[in-house]
């Protein structure tokens, strides 16, 4: 193993171990725990403007930092010159590309507009990737203030488990997808490729209202699908080590392994695949739309 990967294992080690110890020194046993107060979105920073409401809070806070992540990183490691050796940095910034390139849009967008809409899937890969592995390191962000007085004990969220995130980027593939598939076949031929060529007259109505609110379903599905999918992976730790938390006995120990079972879990498998299916869907979705002929 080389110094890297095994500093890379100390870190995630100690994250898994704040992530779960630091909330029970806070609670204390037999204390009273709602999973629920974890995901509150209470405004740090109240910006209500009456039609729209900008106020910092949790989730917000969590994407300035996934956004600063990127930014960073990418500007850090152009900045120091891309080399036929590549550094550390380079190798993980030209797996990110290539995966993007090969992997999400290379199979579903048409030759077309490749360069039109990649660069906004490989924004939206790396988006909602760095936003659910952030999720998963234990930050002083954490309702309760047992611990920490000022800023509240450690705890695990993540915006994506907020389901105004995730219809807010499922909002953008839709506009995106319409917005080519308008350009493609105009506004009308859009709405005309929703029935296929040779249909009954008899059954064309129903074809059409079965595909249109096929398209509005996608809205929904490609929202609730990763909501879903991250919200129930960190209730399923924070429940589990909750149960060590409010035991607090020898059989609360029991919850632990469970614990770190799902948080190894959701941090290799799931989050990565979330972001992947994300962006392979909405690339599906617009390349779809970009198609001459359905």
């Amino acid at each position: 193993m080389t110094p890297f990967m095994r500093r890379i294992r100390i870190w995630l080690l100690l994250g898994i171990g704040l992530g779960l110890a630091v909330p029970a020194v806070g609670l204390g046993a037999g204390a009273a725990f709602d999973p629920a107060e974890e995901f509150a979105t209470t405004a740090w920073v109240d910006l209500n403007l009456g039609f729209v409401d900008l106020s910092i809070n949790k989730a917000v806070f969590y994407m300035l930092i996934s956004s600063l992540i990127i930014i960073l990183f990418g500007i850090i490691v152009v900045r120091g010159g891309l080399k036929m050796r590549p550094t550390k940095g380079q190798n993980v910034l030209e797996m990110a590309y290539e995966f993007t390139e090969q992997q999400v849009a290379a199979v579903t967008l048409p030759e077309r507009v490749f360069k039109k809409w990649f660069p906004y899937l490989a924004t939206l890969f790396l988006f909602v990737a760095v936003n659910n592995l952030i999720s998963f390191i234990p930050i002083p962000a954490s309702p309760h203030t047992d611990t920490f007085q000022v800023v509240g004990d450690l705890g695990l969220y993540a915006a994506t488990a907020n389901i105004n995130v995730t219809f807010a980027l499922a909002l953008m593939t839709f506009v995106a997808f319409l917005w080519e598939g308008f350009g493609t076949h105009g506004f009308f031929g859009y709405f005309k490729t929703l029935v296929p060529p040779g249909a009954s007259k008899g059954i064309t109505p129903f074809i059409f209202a079965l595909e249109l609110l096929s398209q509005i379903l996608r809205l929904v599905s490609l929202s609730v699908r990763l909501f879903a999918n991250m919200l129930a992976g960190h209730l399923l730790i924070i429940m589990a080590a909750g149960f060590s938390i409010l035991v607090g006995s020898l059989l609360g120990v029991l919850g632990i392994p469970f614990a770190l079972f799902f948080y190894v879990f959701e941090w290799v498998l799931v989050a990565g695949l979330q972001a992947f299916i994300f962006a392979l869907l909405s690339g599906i979705y617009i390349g779809y739309a970009a198609q001459s002929e359905h």
